[in-house]
């Protein structure tokens, strides 16, 4: 599977959690994998609910979330989430606007939370840059 999220913004995520630390680029390739494969399987959990619903679009509240932010308080830029939503799921359901800012939001936490321990797996392993090793690390200790 190809990876539809552009590295940069996941780069500026894993920054703002690591301080001083470097950010080697495979941190940030693996990172946007492992979002876009959370991403598709919340797509996928969405769109039942909006199945139960007898509704063939998904909507904010099939992800979670109650109030949606400003799409400008995100770093994930808007357009890949709604690839990413789309991944596995069928052809016969949209994804509405508040849908995939709410999805870019779940995923910026996600993301946010990923980058924060792998920063302090970094720093435990004494070293200045996070690695591709440390977020492989995370899922292999807490998923």
């Amino acid at each position: 599977m190809s990876v539809e999220l552009p590295f940069a913004p996941v780069d500026q995520i894993i920054r703002r959690n690591a301080e001083e630390l470097r950010v080697s680029a495979d941190a940030a390739e693996e990172l946007a994998r492992r979002i876009q494969s959370h991403g598709a399987e919340l797509a996928i959990d969405a769109a039942e609910r909006a199945t139960e619903d007898g509704r063939k679009t998904l909507m904010a509240s099939d992800f979670g979330v109650g109030q949606v932010i400003p799409r400008e308080e995100l770093s994930l830029p808007v357009a890949p989430i709604d690839r990413i939503a789309r991944l596995r799921i069928d052809d016969r359901y949209r994804v509405g606007v508040d849908a995939r800012i709410a999805l870019a939001d779940v995923l910026e936490d996600y993301a946010d939370n990923v980058a924060s321990a792998a920063a302090t797996l970094a720093r435990h392993a004494d070293r200045r840059t996070v690695q591709a090793e440390d977020i492989e690390t995370y899922f292999a200790l807490f998923e």
